[in-house]
């Protein structure tokens, strides 16, 4: 099974764009560790708009 590049290059700009990483960094991270960041983020993020 091959992951989809969109999904990749989605996962890399959410990641980069929240915690102000640099690509080589967020390419360096196993896959699994890459979307456990991203699922994170998201819960954060989720988190921080309901409590306005």
């Amino acid at each position: 099974m091959t992951y989809a590049t969109d999904r990749i290059h989605e996962e890399i700009a959410y990641i980069a764009f929240h915690f102000h990483w640099n690509l080589d960094d967020i390419l360096d991270l196993e896959h699994r560790e890459r979307r456990r960041f991203a699922e994170q983020i998201a819960t954060l993020v989720t988190r921080a708009a309901t409590e306005r």
